[in-house]
């Protein structure tokens, strides 16, 4: 079950972390890097709206054995789901684009 609250707390430290960076572009890649599963969030008429970036296999593996696995993870903040893709499509390895 996902916690709003937690991750919007995750979205404003790796905020801070960026924000801080003098390389923004390389801090943003290392935080995705970093983590197993990485969410960008965004408004939504809904509240918060949700993209993966980073672990679908993951969470799609976690689903489908309907169990609790150990992973790591982080949250993104990005305007909206334009962002959110883009972003995901900029810090896919090329190989696997090239493969999709």
């Amino acid at each position: 079950m996902l916690d709003f609250h937690e991750l919007r707390e995750l979205a404003a430290d790796v905020r801070v972390f960026i924000d801080v960076a003098e390389d923004k572009a390389e801090a943003l890649r290392a935080v995705i890097a970093a983590y197993d599963v990485v969410l960008a969030i965004f408004p939504a008429r809904e509240g918060m709206g949700l993209h993966v970036i980073k672990g679908k296999e993951i969470l799609d593996r976690i689903a489908g054995a309907r169990s609790h696995a150990a992973y790591s993870h982080t949250a993104i903040a990005v305007p909206d789901l334009a962002h959110a893709e883009a972003l995901k499509y900029l810090t896919t390895p090329v190989e696997q684009r090239i493969a999709a």
